[in-house]
């Protein structure tokens, strides 16, 4: 079921998430599948609609910034410098895992990525959400991310809880995704931040 994401809306689809179910929402960069991050059950749900790989971690969008202390366990000096510079905004940042994060989202990691997206919208549906909800991409492994609420309908039919349709997506590409687990960056996906900017910072 397709629905229009308005004020008057969010609590229904925050219950969808509280409930164990998953949803497609549009993010600050493409369509993402969401689902509440602690929840084991409906995180394997999504890698089972993904058909994803069990060693690729799932990312999480977060609603503010206190959110990442659910997330991160410790942050290094270079973590807290890359957020504090370029949060909100289409950056992934890769951090220590919280204890309480499943396997099924770290894929056996210990590390998550979060975003801060800079989108009023998106964070007003996360708050709602809980604060913190999974982003991986709104389609199958190998396949193009859905670019629109009608694009992710094709793709699972009825096998989402919710699509929450957000308008057309923002973004070209994705979010650029960096391992700063430690203070020695790494660079694990170019997207719309370019890596030479991050760099130079």
């Amino acid at each position: 079921m397709i629905v229009k994401q308005n004020q008057d809306n969010l609590d229904e689809i925050g219950s969808v998430i509280r409930s164990g179910g998953v949803i497609a929402f549009r993010s600050d960069t493409f369509y993402g599948l969401g689902a509440d991050p602690f929840n084991p059950q409906a995180v394997q749900r999504i890698r089972d609609l993904k058909g994803r790989e069990d060693k690729k971690p799932i990312l999480v969008v977060i609603s503010d910034t206190p959110q990442v202390n659910r997330l991160i366990a410790s942050r290094s000096r270079s973590f807290d410098e890359l957020t504090e510079r370029f949060w909100p905004g289409p950056l992934t940042v890769i951090g220590e895992a919280a204890a309480a994060l499943p396997i099924e989202l770290t894929a056996g990691t210990k590390t998550v990525g979060v975003r801060l997206p800079d989108d009023d919208k998106v964070r007003a549906l996360v708050a709602a959400c809980g604060g913190a909800l999974t982003a991986t991409s709104a389609n199958a492994s190998g396949q193009s991310p859905a670019r629109t609420a009608e694009e992710t309908e094709k793709y699972f039919d009825n096998q989402l809880d919710l699509i929450v349709d957000g308008g057309h997506a923002k973004s070209e590409a994705p979010s650029t995704v960096v391992d700063a687990t430690t203070d020695q960056l790494r660079l694990i996906r170019e997207g719309v931040l370019p890596w030479s900017e991050i760099r130079r910072v």
